[in-house]
């Protein structure tokens, strides 16, 4: 075997092994240890298309979780606040609740503003199957939440100290007008979003582990708002009687969410999208293959598209037999 065929075959292992299951880069094309806009682009939409293919009942408990482990960050939020008087170091483990979301791949209702909508501005899924997997990932959010709030009523896990404290910080919210909550919101969802995309830039636990704490963190120190805190916070008033529900919900929470699903859908995921080349579709369509959904399957369908990212399937015996 002369030495063409011998650097040949290590290209293709090497190939080989530089791609993840899915199919997108496991490294960077160019420099090995990082991705460039296209590489980002196309693991994000790998993640996407099986992210949006996922069962109601899988996805429905994986943001349960989530909701769930965001009641991680009120408790210890709480506790560090009725235990000192900096601001600083009461928040310093905020991010708890959303380091054991991104890193545990539970389900998100902010993080579902990027790679969902990435997936369908590509016309690879229906915006019909968008709203689905939102819908799913945000009452499973809330439901998660809303159980947090209700053990932290109604059990001892907080002081008399650490629940006045989460009384505090929960008015807090209710008494800030509509307008900043939904500005401030902006923000968040921006990081949120921002988070997600890095995420995907990331190649190992420690980088992404510091991202998410370093990101999360800006969230109590800029006094923004994330709208699944924001309900579990409301819940617990509701549960311990300081707040009526559907007042807190139309004040309180619906300005979150809308200033979180929009600064994550326009300041990050479009501004992300259009900075990417158009080397991504010249690539889709090499093979000859329409991927892209129709206008009308786009618009009004059930469905989802199929991937331009690579995947290698495995041969089946018999054509390896012939």
């Amino acid at each position: 075997m002369d030495d063409e065929q011998v650097s040949s075959g290590e290209e293709s292992v090497r190939d080989a092994v530089e791609r993840s299951r899915s199919g997108a880069p496991a490294v960077g094309e160019v420099v090995r240890d990082r991705f460039d806009t296209d590489e980002v682009f196309q693991r994000i939409i790998a993640a996407a298309d099986e992210e949006i293919d996922t069962g109601t009942r899988e996805l429905f408990f994986s943001a349960l979780a989530g909701g769930f482990a965001i009641t991680l960050t009120f408790l210890i939020y709480s506790s560090m606040n009725a235990k000192t008087d900096s601001p600083v170091i009461a928040s310093l483990l905020y991010p708890i609740g959303f380091i054991y979301i991104i890193l545990g791949g539970y389900q998100l209702y902010t993080e579902n503003t990027l790679p969902p909508v990435a997936l369908v501005l590509e016309r690879l899924a229906s915006f019909p199957a968008l709203m689905r997997t939102w819908v799913i990932v945000a009452i499973g959010n809330f439901a998660g939440g809303a159980i947090g709030a209700l053990v932290l009523a109604y059990t001892g896990v907080f002081s008399p100290e650490a629940a006045t404290a989460a009384i505090g910080l929960s008015q807090k919210g209710i008494e800030t007008a509509p307008i900043d909550l939904f500005f401030k919101a902006c923000f968040a969802g921006l990081i949120v979003a921002g988070v997600v995309w890095l995420d995907f830039a990331a190649r190992d636990t420690i980088s992404r582990f510091f991202l998410v704490y370093i990101a999360f963190l800006m969230i109590p120190l800029g006094d923004l708002f994330h709208v699944v805190v924001s309900f579990t916070e409301l819940m617990y008033l509701f549960y311990v009687g300081e707040a009526a529900l559907a007042p807190g919900l139309f004040g309180f929470v619906l300005p979150v969410f809308l200033g979180n699903t929009i600064g994550g859908v326009l300041l990050v995921t479009i501004v992300n999208y259009f900075q990417t080349t158009e080397r991504r579709l010249e690539s889709a369509r090499e093979d000859g293959i329409e991927r892209q959904l129709s206008v009308r399957e786009w618009l009004g369908g059930g469905s989802v598209g199929r991937t331009y990212v690579p995947v290698d399937k495995p041969r089946r015996r018999d054509d390896e037999d012939e």
